[in-house]
């Protein structure tokens, strides 16, 4: 039987912490070591910008430890990444090559969106729990140092996940800057996050009903799995939660570090984050708490098993993230009805020129979530739609996306409604996508462009469209019984960028059906 050994590497605001994971072939996946080592980055990152030569001199150090001990398990492959601490530094390009060169790590950056999904998938390794806590209406609560997510499921589908900066050591850095005293950290917490979590509850939970929370931090999850005796499945109630907080306000953090047998300098953080959760329990009445425990090396780890087919996910991840653009969608007024045919049509004539383009399923998925939002736009004005369209994508948090990922399919939004723009006048103009980026969105929108077309009366003509290839025609069979001459007018248009990037012309036929 083979077996892999894997490390994940997570570079943390507070801590710099590295899992190793076995893999037997059986569709488990084993922790056969955990090592953690305190490293506050967040305080240079969130207080002063850049981390300073002192701290990159000692996570160089760190990591070249966790390079020898990855030798000593004789690991196969290894994945590290930075989060928002290493993200948010001016210094991030000189702090990654350093890192490179003196301990062989090569560390990447995760967006936020990425780091959630991430997350998320951790939390799905914990199997059968999982499942079915996320049939009932559920906010995952995803505590971070620069700041925390809130995702809210229902009958196990994505409604909505929404970023907010109010992480655990942004806070104690507002805290340390007025000289808050004991006495006084919990008001001023309160003041510090309510405004904030006043506004997510208007425009996201409104009377929306949360049954469950699911934990992922640093801190509670301690007393968490304390009071479960390590039990993953242990639920705890809200009034429970309650005990622990009147218990936190009678000690010093001299005895939390005690209690919950942690540093003393983390015992402010769970503090923080006790009371910060405190407030998301109100804020959404959940009556039962889930901590799993885990971190977002698990989900480092699940994602690596997931991709060399070492673990069969039961959850499709590719599913919420689908859900989530549904939602954006819906939050800016946009037709279902309508997306849902141009979706349709899209993915038909992507399947059937695979040949052609040669993108793989990731470009699959950037072009669906492309259709569901390419007029997202009009909810701003009906003119310059692909504009719109483009800003409001790149401005929405899309969970599992990378920055450039989003720029891919902000522009292929774009484009699907505005004349395209070429490669040399997008380097003029500044920074823009890199190439291989940009043939993609060339592909991509030369496909959606010409589903438009097949949707232009947004009247829903067709039940159903077969497309085919031939040679160097691309014949697209519509079964209905109305007058396609629109469609036909404007495929002509249309069909001159797809020729341009595809070479074969597409050409509309008809078949009555009764």
């Amino acid at each position: 039987m083979s077996v892999k050994t894997f490390a994940a590497i997570d570079i943390g605001s507070f801590e710099v912490a590295m899992k190793i994971f076995e893999f037997s072939g059986q569709n488990s996946m084993r922790e056969i070591d955990h090592v953690r080592t305190k490293l506050d980055l967040g305080t240079d990152a969130y207080g002063k910008g850049k981390l300073s030569n002192e701290k990159v001199d000692e996570l160089c150090r760190v990591l070249k430890e966790f390079s020898d001990i990855m030798k000593t398990y004789k690991v196969e492959a290894y994945q590290a990444y930075g989060t928002s601490a290493i993200r948010e530094a001016a210094n991030t390009v000189i702090l990654l090559d350093r890192i490179a060169q003196r301990t062989g790590i090569r560390v990447g950056l995760l967006s936020n969106s990425e780091q959630r999904l991430l997350d998320y998938k951790s939390i799905a390794s914990r199997g059968e729990v999982f499942r079915k806590i996320i049939e009932e209406k559920t906010a995952i609560v995803d505590i971070g140092g620069g700041s925390i997510q809130i995702s809210l499921f229902d009958s196990d589908t994505l409604v909505s996940t929404q970023n907010l900066r109010i992480g655990v050591m942004r806070i104690q850095e507002r805290l340390n800057h007025i000289n808050a005293k004991g006495a006084q950290f919990e008001r001023i917490i309160d003041e510090i996050v309510t405004a904030q979590l006043s506004a997510y509850k208007k425009l996201y939970l409104k009377e929306r009903e949360i049954q469950n929370l699911i934990i992922v931090d640093d801190y509670i999850s301690l007393w968490a799995l304390r009071k479960a005796g390590k039990s993953i499945s242990r639920v705890a109630g809200a009034p429970e939660y309650e005990q622990f907080m009147e218990s936190l306000r009678t000690k010093s953090l001299t005895e939390v570090a005690m209690s919950m047998d942690i540093p003393e300098e983390k015992a402010i953080l769970v503090y923080v984050s006790a009371i910060l959760l405190k407030r998301i329990i109100r804020l959404t009445g959940a009556q039962r708490i889930w901590a799993p425990g885990v971190t977002l090396s698990d989900g480092i780890g699940y994602e690596y098993a997931e991709k060399k087919r070492l673990l069969k996910g039961e959850h499709n991840f590719e599913k919420d993230i689908v859900a989530c653009a549904v939602n954006i969608s819906k939050r800016y007024m946009g037709s279902r009805k309508q997306a849902e045919s141009i979706e349709k049509f899209t993915l038909a004539i992507f399947d059937s020129v695979k040949k052609l383009h040669g993108l793989g399923k990731r470009e699959r998925l950037y072009l669906q979530i492309a259709a569901i939002l390419c007029d997202c736009g009009k909810f701003i004005s009906l003119i310059n739609i692909g504009e719109n369209s483009y800003n409001i994508i790149m401005a929405t948090e899309i969970i599992g996306l990378s920055h450039m990922e989003r720029e891919i399919v902000a522009n292929v939004a774009r484009f699907s409604q505005e004349e395209f723009v070429y490669y040399e006048h997008i380097r003029t103009a500044g920074p823009g996508l890199e190439k291989n980026a940009y043939l993609t969105v060339a592909k991509l929108t030369a496909i959606l462009k010409l589903a438009c077309t097949l949707n232009l009366s947004g009247i829903q003509k067709f039940k159903e469209v077969k497309v085919t290839m031939k040679e160097e025609l691309l014949f697209i069979t519509v079964e209905t019984l109305v007058d396609i001459t629109l469609e036909k007018r404007f495929l002509e248009e249309s069909g001159v960028f797809f020729k341009e990037v595809f070479s074969v012309s597409p050409i509309i036929k008809q078949k009555k059906v009764i």
